[in-house]
């Protein structure tokens, strides 16, 4: 089939091409459902690159498990589901990481402890100290900020000339080096 006559079919028969591999029928699913998904995931999230990324990924999805797609409701449907679930598994990994944020945090600036473990705590903050300080430049700059200076990511990028979404960008990337970089190094000083 060409696209032209795709684009006039119904859901129903997009979906089994679907099933098929046929790519036109995927790219007329994507055309007909990827502004409304966004819109939607957009309206939760409220952050447009992570409202992209669930999209796409959702799309990709689709794409990879189209041979063993099983939609007992509609396209529409099974889309809007797919985009709700991924949206709540978006929030509660950003809720774990507030989490580990915030205890990470209160690791820093908190100095007491019971005397049998203050010696490894200062250990472990001195190495969390060296971890942010090997981080590049400007990303050490936004994650100080952040988090030592608690300015919210809208601050930093005013101060820095930054966009919001670089800011949190950085953020991120730092936690991650630094997850990388200590995570061994907890696990033994347990």
């Amino acid at each position: 089939m060409q696209d032209v006559d795709l684009k006039n079919i119904s859901d129903h028969e997009l979906t089994n091409l679907l099933k098929e591999g046929d790519a036109s029928a995927y790219t007329v699913i994507y055309n007909r459902y990827f502004d409304e998904l966004y819109i939607h995931a957009y309206n939760r999230l409220r952050d447009k690159e992570e409202a992209q990324d669930v999209i796409h990924e959702l799309f990709a999805g689709l794409w990879s498990k189209r041979s063993g797609l099983m939609i007992r409701t509609s396209l529409a449907a099974y889309l809007y589901t797919s985009v709700r679930n991924r949206i709540m598994d978006v929030i509660a990994h950003q809720q774990v990481e507030n989490k580990y944020v915030s205890s990470l945090q209160h690791f820093i600036e908190t100095g007491y402890c019971i005397t049998d473990h203050q010696v490894r705590e200062r250990q472990l903050a001195s190495l969390i100290e060296k971890g942010i300080s090997e981080l590049p430049p400007k990303m050490r700059e936004v994650f100080e900020l952040s988090r030592k200076h608690v300015m919210t990511h809208k601050e930093i990028a005013q101060q820095l000339n930054l966009s919001e979404q670089t800011v949190r960008k950085q953020v991120n990337n730092a936690l991650k080096i630094l997850r990388s970089k200590l995570g061994m190094t907890l696990f033994l000083s347990m």
